[in-house]
């Protein structure tokens, strides 16, 4: 059911207070809940169609929450010196439209609900300068820079940053050396030069108001064995496990 995940990101800022763009009364202010009354409703559907033999999960790969804006990741590299141009935009352009000083580049971003850091590793890339010495080096670095980050304020919005070996067990395909949660999510990366800020409050691939959020929805209905309250802490995985103990 996608519904859901898209209605967050259209319709966010019309039920949440919290939204810096939220207006109290607007015509909208009840869709989402409506919404989800909706999806209640099938959810029951479909528990009158099943028997007691029948286990039902209710998950969700993410959660959601409110976004407050984007940091300009590719901005913000170009203004600490890390991201070298041969020429300014001068209008919004995605990164791959901009020609690089690769010579002189010492790392790039890419932009979405969370920023993807890459370092220019000599070696590693075509012209790289990053040296395999300095590597470590250069992603402190970059990390204690970006968990700095303020809104326009002056206020930390309290970024987190993931080396991707911390996260995962096994790395697999092509993954960053950093992997950016601007405001803990609070805030989306956006990848596109040319906009003359690091701040922006406008999503530069379409009209976008809320972000995911780490903490999910795992609700377990089995008729043979109910079980009520809130269980703290679960995870994604643990799906799988449950289904694999049931099917023992």
């Amino acid at each position: 059911e996608m519904g859901v995940d898209r209605l967050h990101h259209g319709f966010w800022k019309y039920f949440d207070p919290r939204h810096p763009k939220y207006v109290p009364g607007n015509k909208y202010e009840n869709v989402v809940l409506d919404y989800y009354r909706y999806i209640d409703r099938e959810i029951g559907d479909i528990l009158g169609m099943v028997d007691d033999d029948t286990v039902v999960f209710v998950v969700s790969d993410h959660g959601a929450r409110p976004m407050e804006g984007g940091i300009c990741f590719n901005e913000w590299l170009v203004r600490e010196g890390y991201l070298v141009l041969k020429e300014e935009p001068d209008r919004m352009v995605p990164l791959e439209k901009v020609e690089i000083d690769w010579e002189h580049t010492i790392a790039w971003g890419e932009g979405g609900y969370y920023g993807r850091l890459f370092l220019n590793v000599k070696g590693r890339e075509p012209q790289g300068v990053v040296a395999p010495d300095d590597y470590e080096k250069v992603r402190e670095e970059l990390r204690e820079k970006l968990e700095a980050l303020t809104d326009p304020e002056g206020r930390n919005i309290g970024t987190r940053v993931f080396k991707p070996e911390e996260v995962y067990r096994e790395v697999r395909n092509i993954p960053p050396d950093l992997i950016v949660y601007f405001g803990n999510l609070a805030w989306r990366s956006v990848g596109s030069l040319g906009i003359g800020d690091i701040y922006t409050f406008e999503n530069d691939t379409g009209p976008d108001d809320a972000n995911h959020a780490q903490e999910g929805l795992y609700i377990i209905y089995d008729p043979r064995n109910r079980q009520d309250g809130v269980r703290q802490k679960m995870r994604l995985l643990d799906v799988a496990e449950k289904v694999l103990e049931l099917m023992k």
